[in-house]
């Protein structure tokens, strides 16, 4: 059967977050939706989870196989999806699914959209009550106007059509921020982009994030690369700072330090922590009023 949207995950050794996410998705899953899940080979037991997801029919595709990065891994999981929309699902961040699914119903009724974006809230684990909200939205409207010819944003929160991928393509296997890379190019391109302005991710980091293990000094050569190559003039997300972005929940947008984590308390409870996330969220986009802004 056709699916509205595909919900992909790529993991590897992260169980206890995957976990905590899959069981999120699978008990809020439509008929018409789709889970995709691509495991690196996981050791930690997270292979044998997902198998047995797989096996109950909870699960709707599954591969476990060794990945050569992880660009590698989610493009794996894109070409799989038989869902008119694609939604990335990272293993440790949170999301709305109602929010995402209005984003999804507006793209239906939108065939032209290839591309929806929202505002992200962003969490540290060792200081989970501290949320920050960060937007591209100013950057989004300088860019619809056809001030700047490219413009960045994370994949944390973004809807691509399917059928979009023969003309955007897929994830980049050289760029270690394949985010970052990915909507430079999208923009550039001139892809026809929409912005939700309210919440359908919150971003959360902690020691083990993946953003959190890059080589700085390659990220930086690679910024300087795209910058050059799709014409992005930088509003302070350069890309050696976009990596802490991620790490620090935005903070660098606001001027403030980073969060040290050796002074952090340990984390206690984490199902406590992501279920006070979810609940947040789900607040956030209830208890406001929000649009969807297309070119």
């Amino acid at each position: 059967m056709p699916f509205e949207i595909s919900y992909i995950v790529a993991t590897f050794n992260r169980l206890p977050f995957l976990m905590i996410t899959l069981e999120k998705l699978m008990k809020e899953l439509l008929p018409d939706e789709e889970i995709v899940v691509v495991d690196g080979n996981s050791t930690d037991g997270s292979k044998e989870y997902l198998s047995q997801l797989f096996k109950a029919g909870k699960i709707h595709q599954f591969i476990s196989e060794p990945d050569k990065n992880q660009a590698h891994a989610w493009n794996k999981a894109m070409l799989l999806a038989k869902g008119t929309i694609i939604k990335k699902i990272i293993d440790d961040d949170v999301y709305c699914f109602a929010a995402i699914r209005e984003c999804k119903n507006y793209m239906l009724q939108n065939p032209d959209i290839d591309v929806m974006i929202s505002n992200d809230l962003g969490s540290s684990l060792y200081s989970y009550n501290n949320i920050e909200k960060s937007s591209r939205l100013s950057e989004f409207e300088k860019w619809k106007s056809g001030l700047t010819s490219s413009f960045t944003f994370g994949d944390v929160h973004m809807l691509i059509r399917s059928s979009s991928l023969a003309y955007i393509g897929l994830y980049n296997t050289e760029f270690v921020m394949l985010d970052w890379e990915y909507s430079l190019r999208i923009s550039h391109l001139k892809a026809n982009i929409a912005y939700y302005t309210g919440y359908n991710a919150l971003s959360v980091t902690h020691s083990q994030t993946v953003s959190s293990l890059k080589n700085n000094e390659l990220v930086n050569e690679q910024g300087k690369r795209a910058c050059k190559f799709y014409k992005y003039e930088g509003d302070r997300a350069e890309i050696s700072l976009w990596s802490e972005i991620k790490i620090y929940i935005g903070r660098l947008l606001y001027g403030r330090k980073p969060i040290d984590k050796t002074n952090a308390e340990p984390i206690q409870d984490t199902q406590f922590i992501y279920n006070y996330y979810y609940q947040y969220l789900s607040e956030q986009n209830s208890g406001g009023s929000f649009n969807i802004i297309k070119i």
